[in-house]
């Protein structure tokens, strides 16, 4: 999984795939996908995401890297075991791929 700990958080690498019927983060592999609902278009899904993510794991999250691309950096501002838990426990209720 692309996930680093470091002095300010975890920073983590996402693959975005904008338009999609309905907000999700998915594991392909070693890869976090996150399937935003919105268009990208002035930074529409970038706010999805930090807005849909910073619900998720209840703390601050920014954008490091890839404003205008769909695989992003993002630091999180809990620890490494916290996101790992956190995306086991989202996979297991979707029933998707497993890590």
């Amino acid at each position: 999984m692309s996930i680093k700990e470091t002095d300010n958080g975890v920073l983590i690498t996402i693959f975005v795939k904008p338009n999609s019927s309905k907000f999700d983060i998915k594991l392909d592999g070693e890869n976090i996908i996150v399937y935003a609902t919105e268009e990208p278009k002035k930074g529409k899904v970038n706010r999805e995401i930090l807005r849909e993510l910073t619900k998720l794991f209840h703390t601050n999250v920014e954008l490091v890297l890839g404003a205008t691309s769909q695989q992003k950096q993002l630091t999180i501002g809990v620890k490494k075991d916290t996101i790992e838990q956190v995306l086991k426990n989202k996979q297991k209720k979707s029933k998707a791929i497993t890590f």
